[in-house]
């Protein structure tokens, strides 16, 4: 069974009864990434092509060539041994300040290669909490990926304030200090969000908990203690920090499958 095909249990007469699976994904500015709960992560890097200031068909979070999506998704689903299955349950990650232009033409992409029964979505920043197994309570979360910075407050899994930056990973690489630009987006969208107003009490304890920081930006070496420096926020990463996102919006299709299956 590979990893985003129907698993198969036997029904009480003996015969085999399909049960849909529940899939996220995260298609990136950089990376597509496609997860089945509880089996390993399907993933491209989009190419770069030649003198191009971007790479692939997505930028700051929205896709900008829907064809070489769709392309580059069923390509990907094409190296599993048998064909993908319709009928799944679908959670897919939009980032903080997504339009309904923006939200559409995923969506229109995504019925078209994965064919869901469902097709949900769910914001970045909130799975990559879900997926890093955040503790209850108010939550100070950044998500830093390749064209995109987020930041956001949540409480007991609600967002009450967010903010976003069209800055990433990919912007001033080859600058002298490629961190500069991202530790003054963090810092920054941390005191937008400071002043958001809402639930005071929530975006206060939030940030007294500290930072929890995600994405690919998590993975390099010193960005963590540089945001820490500069903001005065303690600040942690969980494990495999680029896969939070997608693991947990897997985790948000697993959990919207089993609400319909216990609906009568």
């Amino acid at each position: 069974m590979t990893t985003l095909e129907r698993g198969m249990t036997l029904s009480a007469h003996g015969t085999p009864a399909l049960q849909l699976a529940a899939v996220g994904v995260d298609l990136g500015s950089a990376n597509t990434r496609i997860w089945a709960a509880g089996h390993a992560t399907l993933h491209a890097t989009y190419p770069t092509p030649a003198g191009a200031g971007r790479s692939g068909p997505v930028d700051r979070g929205r896709i900008t060539d829907p064809k070489a999506m769709q392309g580059l998704l069923s390509g990907l689903l094409g190296e599993r041994r048998r064909p993908l299955p319709s009928g799944m349950v679908v959670v897919a990650c939009r980032p903080v300040g997504s339009d309904p232009r923006g939200e559409r033409a995923m969506r229109e992409v995504l019925t078209a290669v994965l064919e869901p029964a469902r097709l949900l979505f769910i914001n970045t920043v909130r799975a990559a909490a879900i997926g890093a197994a955040a503790a209850p309570g108010p939550l100070l979360i950044a998500d830093v990926g390749a064209h995109l910075t987020e930041v956001a407050v949540l409480s007991d899994g609600i967002i009450v304030a967010a903010e976003r930056q069209d800055v990433g990973l990919h912007d001033d690489a080859d600058g002298p200090d490629p961190d500069a630009a991202l530790v003054a987006a963090v810092t920054g969208l941390i005191g937008q969000v400071r002043r958001r107003p809402g639930d005071r009490r929530a975006i206060a304890a939030a940030v007294r908990g500290g930072l929890l920081l995600v994405g690919g930006g998590a993975a390099r070496p010193r960005l963590a203690a540089r945001i820490a420096g500069a903001t005065g926020i303690p600040v942690r990463r969980p494990a495999a920090p680029q896969l939070a996102a997608v693991r947990g919006a897997a985790l948000a299709a697993s959990a919207a499958l089993r609400h319909s299956a216990a609906r009568p």
